[in-house]
């Protein structure tokens, strides 16, 4: 499973956004923290601010701020809002072609595997990927993967 590159912005950017709760941020010092495109960011923050996941204030001195509390937004949520679609094998999909379809079981273990993963996202919220107050350690234990090592963000 990959998310793609505007999910993953998206998520960054919403865990900026709830660091400054008492200010608006904007685009610019978020594309500048995390070395990303402005162009692009605009376009998730219009994605994110539809959905209702953040607030937009137009004009001199506008900003962005999340349009719920951290506790409230969950990680599983935005997700499924962001991702274009999960289709990780094309029976998943609607333009589906596959000879083997009917009799198939892959499909129903691959589905089985998208919604454990959708399933444990949910169970954390914004405010779990979070810096713990006064430290700059991530809430969630970041896994490691033998011989790679995990960027933090």
């Amino acid at each position: 499973m990959r998310l793609t590159t505007m999910t993953d912005y998206a998520l960054r950017l919403l865990m900026y956004v709830a660091q400054h709760p008492d200010r608006l941020c904007t685009i610019a010092e978020v594309a500048s923290a995390h070395a990303i495109s402005e162009t692009h960011l605009m376009k998730i923050t219009q994605v994110l601010g539809q959905r209702g996941w953040l607030e937009t204030v137009r004009g001199k001195g506008g900003g962005i701020r999340l349009a719920r509390a951290p506790a409230d937004i969950l990680v599983g949520a935005v997700v499924r809002d962001v991702e274009p679609d999960f289709c990780l094998v094309e029976c998943l999909g609607a333009k589906n072609h596959c000879r083997i379809s009917r009799g198939c079981r892959l499909t129903g273990v691959i589905h089985g595997a998208l919604e454990s993963f959708l399933g444990h996202l949910d169970r954390y919220s914004l405010a779990d990927l979070l810096p713990s107050p006064g430290g700059s350690a991530s809430a969630v234990a970041l896994p490691t993967v033998p011989g790679r090592r995990v960027r933090r963000p």
